[in-house]
């Protein structure tokens, strides 16, 4: 897919990813790295809490939310980062065996007016598991460059 600027994009333009499947390890190794809770790092403690099984962190959700993305390189040599992320929800517990995928629509776009090789574009993060269920949505509002 090549590059998309500011000026390419449209409110209500949407895009898809590839998808990725977190198996139980991955599951426990970034929960041992990040987020150590008995939920996300053993299957015994996790059956008797209220998920009633493993489940990812929400961290590792998002961070694989936003990889599968960035790896589509929809925005490989327009992105200039983000100042930050807006509204983010956990909505569905994350299994080992699921499969993700993420959908991206474009809320809005802004061009700067004191850089004008520059704007904002807000874009809705919603990763969807393969049954359908969206599991984790949030906005980034993410620096892009304009066409020359």
């Amino acid at each position: 897919m090549h590059t998309r600027y500011l000026d390419d994009l449209c409110v209500g333009q949407t895009f898809n990813t590839a998808g990725v499947t977190l198996s139980e390890g991955e599951i426990i190794g970034f929960a041992l790295q990040y987020d150590p809770q008995p939920f996300h790092l053993d299957a015994v403690e996790a059956a008797r809490s209220p998920y009633g099984g493993l489940i990812a962190s929400g961290f590792q959700t998002l961070a694989l939310c936003f990889r599968l993305f960035v790896q589509s390189g929809i925005f490989q040599s327009s992105s200039l980062g983000s100042p930050g992320i807006d509204e983010l929800r956990w909505l569905a517990p994350v299994r080992p065996g699921d499969t993700l995928r993420t959908e991206v629509e474009v809320l809005e776009l802004r061009p700067s007016n004191s850089k004008p090789d520059r704007g904002i574009a807000r874009l809705k993060f919603q990763a969807r598991n393969q049954h359908g269920d969206a599991v984790i949505a949030f906005v980034v509002n993410l620096l892009l460059r304009r066409r020359a």
